[in-house]
């Protein structure tokens, strides 16, 4: 055996010509290769299931976010309160023509009212109240709309003025 021949094969390489040797390295170079591609499959459904898994948090974020990241709706410079004293305090024909009664007889309703025992509320003065109600009455305008004019949740519209008014009649 000659060191510098390249054919020779020493004590340690294996024998190419051994079919034993070679049919045990091709089925481990398969085994191999069916692992990796097993591997390659997981790996692409975590991927897959990670994309899935981001979309999904992406959108509750942004359907949440709607919920949280409230904005002001009534957003007017002129409150209810605001309007109603400029109706009061302003030319008398003009709280005749929003209101449909003179000043003199929204004040005798509200010294009746007082009268009844009705009061302020929290955050509705029971001038506010009875201008809603009577302008309702003229108007029939819905409780949205006015909400808007008077610059009140539908809800205090709805609940703590027209109602506390027209219920107490």
């Amino acid at each position: 055996m000659d060191i510098d021949d390249p054919n020779a094969s020493g004590p340690d390489d294996p024998d190419p010509n051994n079919p034993t040797i070679n049919s045990a390295s091709s089925s481990i170079s398969t085994t191999s290769s069916a692992e990796y591609e097993d591997e390659a499959a997981r790996s692409r459904r975590r991927r897959s299931i990670m994309v899935m898994i981001s979309t999904i948090v992406t959108a509750a974020i942004e359907v949440a976010s709607g919920l949280y990241d409230k904005r002001a709706y009534h957003t007017s410079i002129l409150s209810g309160h605001a309007w109603v004293q400029e109706l009061l305090n302003g030319h008398p024909d003009r709280i005749q023509c929003e209101l449909g009664v003179s000043h003199h007889v929204f004040n005798l309703l509200l010294s009746n009212l007082r009268g009844m025992g009705y009061k302020d509320l929290c955050h509705v003065t029971l001038e506010e109240q009875l201008a809603v109600f009577v302008y309702t009455c003229v108007t029939g305008l819905s409780i949205r709309h006015m909400g808007e004019r008077f610059q009140r949740a539908n809800n205090t519209i709805a609940k703590y003025t027209f109602n506390h008014i027209l219920l107490q009649l």
